[in-house]
């Protein structure tokens, strides 16, 4: 895979996929046999060029689909195995332009935060080492990402997050285990938003 400077316009091996009709395992051999231009963030997480994208539907004859698409970039981040593997079962099964990116820990998020910029961020208060306290105000404090929404998903009750000094300002709060169908509703919001030309934001 030949390292190229990342573009403004990309998104994950998984929502390629989705894109091209093809399989997850065909996408990542046609980026080791550079026919889809890609790189790896810093937490090892791959992303695709969406000019490489539309590149091979020209080539191939596609319904070029992408030229007015705009994925809605969603961050999960989760260190419980199951639910994350949920949520990418139930991302997989929307039709709708998303781009999800898993994570299993606020550390990780934290190194590819700056080069995924995600439209939503979706993540567990209750995780090891940096929680998802820390996570939340790290980010909200951040004029880069004062427009990001945000969602606090946890098992805890209102007075036990109290205690840990609250949410941050804007913040959606979600209690676990996590409705799916609410999520969808969510996002397909968020997603009617972004095709309205209406800019996602935490406000």
């Amino acid at each position: 895979m030949t390292p190229v400077a990342p573009p403004e316009e990309y998104c994950g091996t998984f929502s390629a996929a989705k894109l091209l009709g093809l399989s997850v395992g065909t996408i990542q051999g046609m980026v080791e046999k550079n026919e889809l231009h890609a790189w790896k963030t810093k937490g090892g997480h791959r992303r695709i060029s969406m000019d490489s994208i539309r590149a091979y539907q020209r080539q191939h004859g596609f319904a070029e689909t992408t030229d007015k698409l705009r994925l809605l970039k969603v961050l999960v981040v989760e260190d419980d195995a199951p639910t994350l593997e949920l949520f990418k079962t139930t991302f997989g099964s929307w039709d709708m332009p998303v781009d999800v990116s898993l994570m299993s820990s606020a550390m990780e998020a934290l190194m590819d935060i700056n080069n995924l910029k995600p439209d939503v961020l979706i993540t567990d208060l209750n995780m090891p080492g940096v929680n998802g306290f820390e996570l939340l105000r790290t980010l909200r404090a951040n004029p880069s990402f004062s427009t990001m929404v945000m969602v606090a998903m946890t098992g805890l009750s209102q007075a036990e997050v109290m205690e840990h000094g609250g949410l941050p300002a804007h913040t959606v709060a979600v209690q676990k285990p996590v409705d799916m169908r609410w999520c969808q509703g969510f996002i397909a919001a968020m997603v009617a938003l972004r095709s309205s030309g209406t800019e996602v934001s935490s406000s």
